[in-house]
């Protein structure tokens, strides 16, 4: 005989089950409609090849409309949006021609621009990379170098300067030599320095009465 307690836990059974929509004989599975994408909200399982809710559907009707893309029309690399086709799209090669429109029009106006083109390119052998007389070239022409104002720079340092090429300095020339001038200091037959050295030199030599090079040497006495 049931307890108490099992006739009201049955009768609480009974209110449970009548509130279920599901039961013995229509089980909640992975095939029950409910868990099916059959239009409603609750089942987003595949039926008939849709997925999702009815909420989910929609959205994803609504997604692919706006898509230009689809089955039938699939991006890729060789779709023409993708190519350089006068549009902004596509930018990938299309007979030699690559970027959107903007890019073709600014690659176009720079290049207008560019002085040096592929039949007028500039590289080491082209008169403005040459020392040929104005500001552009530098590069070596028949012993040339510089630009224009490298030449006259040049050109006016050499003028002011007393030796060349041809009347370099060197410890043999006469400017290097004590010739008499204040410039050579260099040793000629026994004489050195300048002619201010010489002069003080000798005056020095004047000055002084007991010793020199013809007198007695110090000291001059005799232990």
């Amino acid at each position: 005989m049931a307890t108490e307690l099992e006739k009201i836990a049955d009768k609480e059974r009974v209110a449970h089950l009548a509130r279920n929509e599901y039961n013995y004989t229509d089980e909640y599975s992975s095939n029950n409609m409910n868990a099916l994408a059959n239009g409603d909200e609750k089942g987003k399982g595949e039926y008939n090849g849709e997925v999702g809710s009815i909420t989910d559907i929609n959205t994803r009707t609504s997604n692919i409309v706006k898509n230009e893309y689809n089955d039938k029309n699939g991006y890729s690399d060789t779709h023409i949006n993708a190519l350089s086709s006068g549009d902004e799209k596509g930018k990938g090669d299309s007979n030699g021609n690559v970027g959107g429109k903007t890019d073709i029009t600014t690659r176009i106006q720079n290049t207008t621009k560019n002085y040096y083109q592929p039949d007028n390119e500039y590289n080491s052998g082209h008169p403005n990379a040459l020392s040929t007389g104005d500001e552009r070239g530098k590069g070596d022409v028949n012993g040339q170098v510089g630009g224009k104002t490298d030449i006259s720079t040049r050109t006016q340092n050499t003028t002011k300067n007393f030796y060349s090429p041809e009347n370099e300095y060197n410890s043999n020339h006469p400017n290097a030599l004590s010739t008499g001038d204040e410039r050579g200091k260099g040793d000629v037959s026994g004489q050195v320095g300048g002619k201010t050295d010489i002069d003080t030199r000798t005056a020095n030599l004047v000055k002084n009465e007991t010793y020199g090079p013809n007198k007695k040497s110090y000291p001059d006495f005799v232990i």
